[in-house]
């Protein structure tokens, strides 16, 4: 995973970490640092956060609990060089990330994406609640009937019932925030592409700290011990 690099595994390790965890700019990792004696750019940092966030976040996965069968699907708006874009999110009854998908539109078609995305790596679930969007309801139903008429056993399906409640839906909403307090230092991003990369490591995050992930030795890691894991 670091082969080649100029700099230890821990010190590319420990600057992704910050970055993503802690509401720091790239100038305050290149400080924090310098303070330790190491010279690092911060564009390096960039380019660490980057390169290593999806990587992480795809081993991240293959370690993910299962999720409840009740969820809450919402979008939020993220800013990229000046205008905004959407980052949607799906999260179940206990608070725990299902899925998120960013998209560069607020459409049906990044809203079925991302349940796409959630039907596959977690199966069906019985309940979604949304709020009044109706691209949102669409996006499930048409991803409802998909699924059953891919459903490859002789058990029918049950439809997804759907409940839209703006009142109900503000779990997700406070949900948001969190996101939104990491992204908010960084003044926005400057590419939806790099947008994208970043996200999924700040998600990745948010998920480590709602213990999401299994590991054999110790349940309960650290977010510093979780890093590690996933990069040996």
């Amino acid at each position: 995973m670091f082969k080649g690099r100029h700099f230890d595994r821990s010190v590319i390790l420990l600057c992704v970490r910050w970055y993503l965890a802690y509401n720091l700019s790239l100038r305050n990792s290149e400080e924090m640092m310098a303070e330790r004696g190491i010279s690092v750019d911060h564009a390096t940092v960039h380019r660490w956060v980057v390169r290593y966030s999806p990587e992480l976040l795809e081993r991240f996965n293959r370690r993910k609990q299962a999720v409840t069968r009740r969820w809450h699907v919402d979008e939020t708006y993220i800013k990229v060089r000046g205008r905004w874009t959407y980052l949607y999110r799906a999260i179940d009854s206990s608070g725990d990330t299902v899925e998120f998908w960013f998209s560069e539109r607020r459409n049906l078609a990044a809203a079925k994406r991302l349940l796409s995305k959630a039907l596959k790596r977690h199966g069906r679930p019985k309940r979604i609640v949304i709020d009044g969007s109706q691209t949102n309801r669409e996006a499930i139903l048409s991803c409802d009937t998909a699924d059953r008429l891919e459903n490859g056993s002789r058990r029918e399906l049950k439809p997804i019932r759907i409940r839209q409640s703006a009142y109900l839906n503000n779990r997700i909403e406070q949900d948001h925030r969190v996101i939104k307090r990491r992204i908010r230092p960084m003044l926005g991003f400057q590419s939806a592409v790099t947008a994208r990369l970043i996200l999924s490591g700040i998600e990745m995050v948010h998920m480590m700290r709602k213990g999401q992930a299994k590991y054999a030795r110790d349940p309960q890691p650290s977010l510093a011990e979780q890093f590690d894991l996933l990069a040996a």
